[in-house]
């Protein structure tokens, strides 16, 4: 058995992802969890639509669809084509997303993606060197937080 050390890299874990193939869809779902609509838009630079919901005492949900179902070379299309609709990945808010990606290929896990970017900052450890699950870390200014939507129907 080794010794183990948490690391005081994690913040605090932020959300839960969820690939679908129509955000709309899964409003009766997040309305039996008691979400409450936080923040959410288009990205058409990246291809994707992403919504939040506040959960009680939870963090948050993010659901995430893709703007062009048919673009089969999207990331999120071939996901849901392959996968199915479900957990997408884990977001964890981190100190430091340079040092965090240092220990985490230190320790052994695949990352992808790094994004620093912008105002928001990410990296991902590849699945297959977590078990399966996609985990991102992302960096971000909380004092300066996106500008909120009006409302939900206006991304939807």
């Amino acid at each position: 058995m080794t010794d183990f050390a948490p690391l005081d890299l994690v913040e605090r874990f932020d959300h839960v992802a969820m690939a679908v193939w129509d955000v709309s869809a899964m409003l009766p779902l997040v309305e039996v969890l008691g979400g409450r609509f936080r923040n959410g838009g288009d990205v058409p630079a990246a291809g994707f639509k992403w919504v939040q919901f506040h959960l009680p005492e939870a963090g948050k949900l993010e659901l995430l669809q893709p703007l062009d179902p048919e673009d089969t070379a999207h990331f999120l299309v071939r996901f849901l084509q392959t996968k199915g609709e479900g957990l997408h990945h884990l977001t964890f808010k981190v100190t430091d997303l340079a040092t965090a990606v240092d220990e985490a290929r230190r320790r052994g896990f695949d990352v992808v993606g790094v994004d620093t970017t912008g105002a928001w900052k990410e990296a991902f450890l590849h699945p297959v060197s977590t078990r399966g699950v996609l985990v991102q870390f992302a960096e971000w200014d909380e004092s300066d937080p996106p500008e909120p939507r009006a409302s939900l129907a206006d991304i939807l």
